[in-house]
């Protein structure tokens, strides 16, 4: 047994540190994705991401809207026009907690996870636009 000058046990590894034991076969690196990779899976993922990227979107939209109305309130409030009260500015806070929360949820989910997490971004929008731009 051989050591480094770190006290680890560097046999078996060549002078750069790998692995010095190989086999006969060699390993490609796609061969554990080939049958990852079939056609309806391909197209599931696909619907998948872009699923994902609408809700990122919208999640984006939403707080973009939170700054616009926490910017008019202030404009609003500065120069005696009325503005968003604080209810408006509560809920749309509220939104982007919940949506960002969800689309940080879906992006490192798979499957139905981030499908669920993509619906709960698009719920929390179209209530918000329902509640506090068209109501």
């Amino acid at each position: 047994m051989t050591y480094d000058n770190s006290g680890y046990d560097n046999s078996g590894y060549d002078k750069n540190g790998y692995d010095s034991y190989q086999d006969d076969n060699t390993y490609d690196y796609d061969d554990r994705y080939d049958d990852y990779y079939d056609a309806p899976a391909a197209k599931q993922w696909a619907l998948i991401r872009g699923l994902r990227a609408l809700s990122g979107t919208v999640a984006a939209g939403i707080v973009v809207l939170t700054i616009v109305v926490i910017a008019s309130a202030y404009l609003g409030g500065s120069r005696g026009f009325p503005g968003p009260g604080t209810t408006s500015i509560t809920a749309h806070i509220v939104a982007s907690v919940v949506a960002l929360a969800a689309q940080i949820f879906c992006d490192r989910r798979r499957g139905i996870a981030a499908v669920a997490a993509s619906l709960v971004v698009l719920v929390t929008a179209g209530v918000l636009l329902v509640t506090q731009w068209w109501g």
